[in-house]
């Protein structure tokens, strides 16, 4: 199977005068990509999925238990705008001048342009209303904080599961050396690829290793519960809870969150033309995965349930099988979301051969850019060793907007507004309202949850 081939500034070729390449339907700006050796649509497919079905479905119980059963609607709905929202940004992608969007900042930069710059493009007062009201989070440099949100604060999120996995379990041998000590260790496993690898095709096995992992994991856990499932017969579970309602949308948006690389996962696509059925199909197969772990974990042990969910069954062989699984997914998973954050930044500060002279000074300035990343990673885990509590702050204050808010705006911006029926813009305004109460709501429940943790004090096990 192909290797896939980020898709950079420095890619692009001309098409022919027609404007097509390929014979499909994206590049009829002048512009497209080299996609000679692009992936097959069938790896793309498998990145996706590993990318989305990852740790937060560790999180989906204890979310319903945030909001109750009326959470799966949530779900539903999260699962329905985030594939939606994955759909259109393609659509941005190729409205670039002369070239297509390789990245989310740089879609925002063309949305939006330099800091300064406003007009009303001829649109109705509405529109322009909105506008204002996003227009400085909306500028390129402002939406890449947000992505390196994404791109740092989930290796983080891997990174601190993977400790506090392999702590529990070495307990009671000479493997228990604490949190802090695993976290440094798998920040070094992390690093090697992470250092060396110069693109995605270099880690392509990571794919098909995660997803391998998530699917026994979601299978052992479910088996493991139903078996347990005598033992709750009384456990108490709620139909709605409002209040719990942001911070639960913040889980699942965390969940369905990958719009930063799927840049690089299209313009990696030998036929991009499917992208859609390639995101709708990886996007459904996560969600049949989520609704089913949610709905078994809350339904057999309600508000006893906690998160990572395998931490709710019984200890057992298997339970360790999982937890080793789960622990493999975040490690093979976390290089990918940093290679594409790395790239985007090396691109930024053009650091290239060309540049520097030599493979040996590139390398150089590569290796102490991405040795810097890693070490801010580390320490960030070892500051906030909390789980669940940063999957909430990650997807509230990150994920609802890129997920939800960002892409209808950039959407909208580059497409245009009037054109758009009354349905389609209805839509996108629920979108937007239900990223915003996340956002905000969301940010500020899970601010207060982490300052409660540390307030209450914790035994980090150094």
């Amino acid at each position: 199977m192909s290797s896939i081939k980020l898709a950079k500034t420095s890619d692009v070729v001309s098409t022919s005068t027609n404007g097509s390449i390929h014979d499909y339907e994206f590049g009829r700006g002048g512009y497209d990509v080299d996609r000679t050796n692009g992936a097959s649509s069938w790896y793309a497919y498998f990145n996706i999925v590993c990318l989305i079905a990852g740790t937060g479905m560790l999180g989906l119980p204890l979310a319903l238990k945030k909001g109750g059963w009326a959470g799966l609607v949530m779900l539903i709905l999260a699962w329905w705008m985030s594939s939606y929202t994955g759909v259109i940004m393609q659509k941005c992608m190729y409205k670039g001048k002369n070239r297509r969007l390789a990245s989310y900042k740089e879609i925002a930069t063309e949305s939006f342009g330099a800091i300064g710059e406003i007009d009303t493009y001829g649109f109705n007062k509405l529109y322009v209303v909105l506008i204002f009201s996003f227009f400085l989070v909306l500028k390129g440099w402002v939406s890449f904080f947000f992505t390196t949100w994404i791109y740092l604060g989930t290796p983080v999120l891997y990174l601190v599961l993977a400790a506090q996995n392999l702590n529990q379990l070495c307990a009671g041998t000479a493997g228990e050396i604490g949190n802090l000590a695993w976290t440094i260790i798998w920040c070094t496993v992390v690093g090697i690829p992470f250092l060396f690898a110069k693109s995605l095709n270099n880690v392509a096995w990571t794919s098909f290793t995660g997803l391998f992992a998530v699917m026994v994991t979601i299978l052992i856990t479910i088996i493991l519960a139903g078996i347990d499932a005598p033992n709750h017969t009384d456990s108490h579970k709620d139909n709605i809870i409002w209040e719990g309602f942001p911070v639960a949308l913040a889980t699942m948006s965390f969940s369905f969150g990958a719009n930063v690389v799927y840049p690089n996962i299209e313009g990696g696509m030998k036929r991009p033309q499917q992208w859609r059925m390639v995101l709708v199909s990886a996007m459904c197969l996560c969600a049949i995965m989520y609704i089913a772990i949610s709905v078994c974990g809350y339904y057999i042990y309600g508000t006893d349930v906690v998160s990572p969910i395998y931490n709710s069954v019984p200890s057992s062989p298997a339970r360790i099988v999982a937890i080793v699984l789960i622990t493999i997914n975040s490690v093979v998973s976390a290089p990918i979301l940093l290679i594409s954050f790395a790239l985007d930044v090396e691109d930024m500060l053009n650091i290239t051969i060309e540049r520097y002279g030599s493979k040996i000074k590139e390398f150089l300035v590569r290796a102490a850019l991405r040795s810097s990343l890693i070490v801010f990673v580390g320490a960030i885990g070892i500051l906030i060793p909390f789980f669940d509590l940063l999957m909430s702050l990650l997807g509230a204050f990150s994920n609802c907007a890129i997920v939800f808010v960002f892409p209808v705006l950039f959407y909208w911006r580059l497409t245009g507004f009037r054109n758009k029926s009354f349905y389609e813009l209805g839509w996108n305004f629920l979108i937007i309202l239900v990223g915003l109460v996340g956002l905000i709501f969301g940010t500020k429940t899970a601010i207060e949850d982490l300052i409660a943790a540390f307030s209450d004090g914790y035994d980090y096990q150094i």
